[in-house]
């Protein structure tokens, strides 16, 4: 019979497994239906890369007959925060330089706030969903940032930046 350390740690492992991989299947989730969303209009096309094991943007939409290009990162969430690491925005700022031919090409970094915000330990409380398209400045660097609930994108080191949002080819919810 095991004895309660052992009970203890095999609980926990289960839990801890069963929140990993609710948090993959909400970014899948979000990846799914950013990549459905563009190719429900006429002249895009999107495509989901594959998993972050593979060092692979999470989305490629183009738009061949107006020339446009975007390598998109996409995060989800409950909580207040988003976090996106620079080696995620510099992935996908090479995938830019890949694809030189065509004449729009920009980094997007998609942003879902569910509509229910965790408050705790499997409790939650009731919000608004806000999703934001932010498209990231060619002139800065990759760097870490977070994006907040209320849409403020924010350096690590250097405090708010204004990032433009991008204007989708499809209705999205703030």
């Amino acid at each position: 019979m095991p004895n309660r350390i052992q009970r203890f740690k095999a609980m926990s492992s289960t839990a801890n497994t069963k929140a990993s991989r609710t948090r993959r299947q909400r970014g899948y989730v979000w990846e799914d239906s950013i990549s459905k969303r563009f190719n429900g209009v006429d002249g895009w096309s999107a495509f989901r890369l594959g998993s972050p094991s593979i060092s692979l943007p999470d989305i490629l939409a183009v738009n061949t007959a107006e020339s446009i290009l975007y390598v998109i990162e996409a995060k989800s969430s409950t909580t207040e925060s988003l976090y996106v690491p620079a080696k995620q925005i510099h992935r996908c700022a090479q995938w830019l330089d890949i694809f030189d031919i065509y004449q729009t090409r920009a980094v997007i970094l998609a942003f879902k706030f569910g509509a229910k915000r965790r408050t705790g330990t499997g409790t939650y409380e009731g919000r608004k969903l806000k999703e934001y398209f932010k498209i990231w400045r060619s002139d800065l660097p990759p760097a870490d940032c977070t994006c907040r609930y209320d849409g403020t994108v924010k350096l690590r080191s250097d405090g708010i930046i204004p990032l433009r949002d991008c204007s989708m080819p499809f209705p999205v919810r703030c």
